[in-house]
């Protein structure tokens, strides 16, 4: 290889060399500008976050200087061009990540409200109408606005077979009945209303139709975090049964018994202290009675106003146990300042009671007191009456799909017998459910009522049973079939005992 020749190869070597040279600086120029380009829509991003949450960090600069994300750029940046990519990227246009299948994942139905779906523990039909609104989760009901209706109807046949003594009754009816709650779904204040009710038309037999309807509607106000108003109103109607000693012997239709209510309650937490104070106004109104010659037997006489005043005090242990005290006063006033035997029957009330309430979710909850309650009347030949008082209500869930609740309730019945001041009625009454699969409900009822007049009246005294079992097939989430059987027998102190032996086929359409 001659000098020439080795001049050229170096020649072209040194030109190769400052080609790869040009090469690295203007590749150290460019990767600057494309990683800042890769990283202003993260830094975008991160810096709309924290502008949002009104956080102020320190960040370090491209020149080193520490400056805070909290603040706006001077300009807006141009969308910058991704050389690696075909599309555009805008780092002030965050986009999100998709949502998750919500099929997937179940959603609350209570996410976002404010206060959860509660009750007052020592009212028995409320908490049986919100156990029943909120255990309806096969999907039914109609969403009117903010509140939801489940309305259902059933149509029963029925046989009823009643002994007295040797006396025996048969009678076939039909029975027609309506029920239906109204729930709120608010963040704030709930409305729970329960409506149930039964119209009979006998068929052949005995003619003795037992209608009966009742409803119960409560608003709850959540005035602040640890007060809540209360409204209440009630309504209920029954006939009088014939074995009341309060009913018209031998009448042919028995006088039927309205009652009206209404109420308001307050209550608030001092901490572990939790107060409340509650009025009520009831109201007992009797229609006319029938007598098995055809003439009417006004029974208006017993029609009268009770007006309670109470308050309660309790103290929290835990979440789950509060015992309490409450006292009530209050005044029965009859429209007659005397009745048709000459007594002035209106009186004062007087009560006080002590109990626990427990609150271990829906497996256990409820409340149980003991207490005396007196009631002294206008007319001095009229003794004071005085019981001992036991209330309350449980319910029980000892395993998925069974339950039981338990219901204890003390009350006094003024009488219509002249010189006899009323009786005192001690009830315990408890219901079973058990799921036997998944579209099959069995259930068990039982309870007893003891009746105890004072002084000479003790002779009409009776103690009454009840039992009964019952089938719900759930055909579909629109319609149930039923089956009920009960018996219920009534012992008298003095005089002939009775029983009763109902059974009920039917189907029940539900919305």
């Amino acid at each position: 290889m001659n000098s020439v020749e080795n001049r050229e190869i170096r020649g072209a070597s040194r030109l190769g060399l400052r080609a790869f040279a040009g090469v690295l600086a203007v590749s150290a120029l460019v990767h600057p500008q494309l990683l800042a380009a890769q990283q202003t829509p993260a830094e975008g991003q991160a810096q709309a976050n924290t502008a949002a949450s009104g956080a102020i960090r320190p960040r370090i600069g491209p020149e080193g200087i520490a400056t805070r994300t909290g603040e706006l750029p001077t300009a807006t940046s141009a969308a910058t061009t991704d050389p690696t990519t075909t599309a555009t990227i805008d780092p002030n246009v965050l986009t999100a990540a998709p949502l998750a299948d919500p099929d997937a994942i179940p959603l609350d139905e209570d996410i976002g409200r404010q206060n959860l779906r509660e009750t007052r523990l020592d009212d028995a039909t409320a908490d049986r109408i919100r156990r029943e609104t909120l255990n309806a989760d096969d999907g039914t009901g109609i969403r009117l606005g903010s509140l939801i209706l489940r309305p259902s109807i059933s149509q029963k046949l029925g046989t009823e077979t009643e002994r007295s003594g040797s006396a025996k009754t048969d009678r076939t009816f039909s029975e027609t009945g309506l029920k239906g709650t109204l729930t709120s779904d608010w963040s704030r204040h709930e409305l729970n209303i329960g409506a149930e009710g039964a119209w009979q038309r006998t068929l052949s037999g005995t003619d003795a139709d037992k209608p009966r309807a009742n409803i119960d509607a409560r608003l709850r106000l959540d005035l602040a975090d640890d007060t809540i108003a209360t409204l209440s109103g009630s309504y209920s109607f029954s006939r009088e049964d014939s074995d009341d000693p309060n009913a018209v012997s031998g009448a042919r239709v028995q006088s039927g018994v309205n009652q009206f209510g209404a109420g308001a309650s307050i209550e608030r937490d001092f901490g572990l202290i939790r107060g409340s104070i509650a009025g009520d106004i009831t109201r007992f109104q009797y229609s006319d009675a029938t007598l098995s010659n055809g003439s009417i037997l006004e029974r208006s006489d017993r029609d009268r106003n009770r007006y309670t005043l109470s308050s309660r005090l309790g103290y929290e242990l835990s979440p789950a146990l509060t015992p309490f005290i409450e006292g009530t006063i209050g005044r029965i006033d009859y429209d007659n300042a005397v009745d048709a035997s000459g007594y002035r029957r209106s009186a004062d009330l007087y009560g006080v009671k002590a109990g626990v309430a427990v609150d271990l979710g829906e497996k256990l909850r409820g409340e149980i007191a003991v207490g005396h309650e007196t009631q002294s009347f206008e007319d001095a030949r009229l003794a004071e009456l005085s019981a001992v008082t036991v209330d309350g209500n449980i319910f029980w869930s000892p395993r998925e799909g069974t339950t039981v609740d338990l219901t204890l309730d003390t009350s006094i019945d003024p009488s219509t017998t002249a010189g006899v001041n009323g009786a005192t009625i001690h009830r315990v009454t408890a219901a079973l459910s058990h799921d036997l699969r998944t579209n099959l409900v069995a259930r068990l009822t039982g309870g007893t009522t003891f009746t105890n007049y004072d002084g000479n009246a003790a002779a009409s005294d009776t103690t009454t049973y009840l039992a009964g079992a019952g089938l719900t097939w759930r055909v579909n989430r629109y319609l149930d079939a039923t089956a009920d059987l009960t018996y219920e027998r009534t012992n008298y102190k003095t005089g002939t005992d009775n029983s009763t032996v109902t059974a009920l086929v039917g189907l029940t359409a539900k919305r």
